[in-house]
């Protein structure tokens, strides 16, 4: 259901405003990707009637593009390689630099980590407000390509928005903490700063984010304008079970602005 809430909200947005849906197919992380998850997606899109425009975007397919975001950023002396494992940073609550002058380890696989320095990112949300991040301070230098060579969700998504001239981005809350990262990461790459709007994430009565690992069960697309009802009311909009008249009465104003909401 939290996915299908940032789905109606992006998707209603955009039609709201004369503007174009994209689909992006965020599969970087092929290891851990379930046989058949995509076409599922796509599926349960088409049954609410989400109509995107041009072609589907898959990360997977994007690898080259990437690689040469990073190496931009390589001949500008602003990455390093880090030998750091998960456990050695288990106890940090930011990378604490261990690698900046030198991998500490050199026998084994290296990350490439973006160098960070100290400075305050601001940004406006549409429904949040105004929002500001030390990003050195919060997380220190980022990961842009994994010790596996998995490239990090934070350098494809800029990459990815830049070049499919994205304007707005509307999405869950439990993102917001990494929009300042990411802008940081377009101003270095003299990307364009897309707008953002970050609605309530939909937990449950534990405070937990309603996903496959807190036990959510999944769409049920025969109860499609039951469950559209049940998305317009959690975003604060009039009820109806037509996507049509959703999207003549989308009101971004009177989304709570609040980072988490309860949902029943």
């Amino acid at each position: 259901m939290g996915s299908l809430y940032t789905a109606v909200a992006s998707f209603l947005d955009a039609r709201a405003h004369g503007g174009r849906w994209v689909l992006r197919i965020e599969d970087l992380d092929r290891p851990r990707e379930v046989a058949g998850s995509a076409a599922g997606i796509l599926r349960t899109l088409q049954a609410f009637g989400f109509e995107w425009d041009g072609e589907i975007v898959r990360q997977s397919d994007r690898t080259e593009r990437y690689v040469e975001a990073v190496q931009t950023l390589q001949d500008r002396n602003l990455t390093f390689e880090c030998s750091c494992s998960r456990l050695q940073l288990e106890d940090e609550s930011r990378y604490p630099g261990t690698c900046r002058l030198r991998p500490s380890n050199s026998r084994v696989a290296t990350a490439t980590r973006l160098r960070v320095e100290q400075g305050t990112i601001l940004f406006h949300d549409r429904i949040q407000g105004t929002y500001r991040q030390d990003v050195a301070g919060a997380v220190g230098d980022l990961i842009l390509r994994r010790r596996d060579q998995i490239f990090a969700y934070v350098l494809a998504v800029v990459v990815d928005d830049a070049e499919q001239s994205v304007t707005d981005i509307v999405r869950g809350a439990d993102l917001l903490d990494s929009t300042a990262r990411q802008i940081h990461l377009q101003r270095l790459l003299g990307h364009r700063q897309p707008r953002y709007l970050h609605v309530p994430m939909a937990v449950n009565a534990a405070g937990a984010k309603l996903s496959k690992q807190s036990g959510a069960p999944p769409i049920e697309v025969s109860k499609k304008e039951e469950l559209l009802r049940q998305a317009l009311v959690f975003l604060g909009q009039a009820p109806t079970e037509n996507l049509a008249d959703a999207i003549r009465n989308w009101d971004p104003s009177r989304i709570p602005a609040t980072r988490t909401r309860y949902l029943a």
